[in-house]
């Protein structure tokens, strides 16, 4: 029997492992996937399992995706260009680190009614998914991305990576397209970003990177200032679907019956 994980602090509402085991069932794969809360001293001996065989696969979530990296033996390229490792696999028996981030925010922009190309994005945050972001963004062909965290240090660590990206001081909130909350800000449902989002003009996008609970109160702000709003549900489901394509080599479905788990 196969075992795989998703790591993080916190992990309580990940929906990882009730998609990812629907998946297993339906392609009648021997495997388990489970959730596992830990701090950064218990990544190292994660690894040495995974080096034998004890855990087939990791996907990994805040706060660790660069965290984890020190710990591998390889990156693929979208790993190293972003410095963000979610997924993790042995492959000839070297720890590969490999980000599909990237990919499911993609993909699930591309499914909303929604075309990035030439528009202004912002970012709030700074953590380990951003840097996927921006790489797809860019990927899109943007036409200016601006991102402010918190704590700006941080933020100005991603031109490091990134040198177009324009760092700005949190709670200057320019007009823009489309706003990306990628803060963990809203995983509990008394969360509020208490920030004016007046200035952005209707019906641009609110986007937030965050699924569960389904309406934070960013999207809801959104709604209520005349914007479209989406949450992060196939941003999800699109990089767990690459994850799961590496870890069996099978391509899962995405259906409605996904979508409906998902949501109840």
């Amino acid at each position: 029997m196969k075992k795989y994980l998703v790591i993080g602090d916190p992990i309580e509402h990940s929906l990882s492992p009730k998609l990812h085991n629907f998946w297993i069932k339906e392609n009648n794969i021997k495997a388990t996937y489970d959730k596992k809360k830990l701090n950064k001293n218990e990544i190292k001996n994660l690894i040495i399992d995974v080096k034998n065989k004890k855990i087939n696969g990791l996907n990994v979530t805040i706060p660790y995706k660069r965290e984890i990296i020190n710990y591998l033996d390889e990156l693929s390229p979208e790993a190293n260009k972003t410095q963000s490792v979610n997924t993790v696999f042995l492959d000839d028996n070297k720890i590969i680190g490999h980000n599909t981030d990237i990919s499911g925010f993609e993909f699930a922009i591309k499914k909303l009614d929604f075309n990035v190309v030439d528009k202004e994005i912002l970012i709030m945050g700074a953590g380990g998914v951003v840097s996927s972001i921006i790489f797809a963004l860019n990927k899109m062909n943007v036409k200016k991305i601006t991102v402010m965290n918190r704590t700006r240090g941080k933020a100005e660590n991603l031109k490091n990576l990134f040198k177009d990206i324009i760092i700005i001081d949190w709670g200057e909130i320019p007009n823009c397209d489309m706003i990306i909350n990628a803060t963990s800000v809203g995983l509990k449902k008394n969360d509020k970003i208490n920030l004016d989002f007046s200035k952005i003009s209707k019906n641009k996008l609110f986007y937030d990177i965050i699924y569960n609970p389904v309406k934070t109160n960013f999207l809801k702000i959104g709604k209520n200032l005349g914007n479209k709003t989406e949450n992060g549900k196939m941003m999800f489901i699109y990089q767990a679907l690459a994850a799961f394509k590496i870890w069996h080599n099978i391509e899962p479905k995405i259906n409605n019956n996904v979508i409906k788990l998902l949501e109840e």
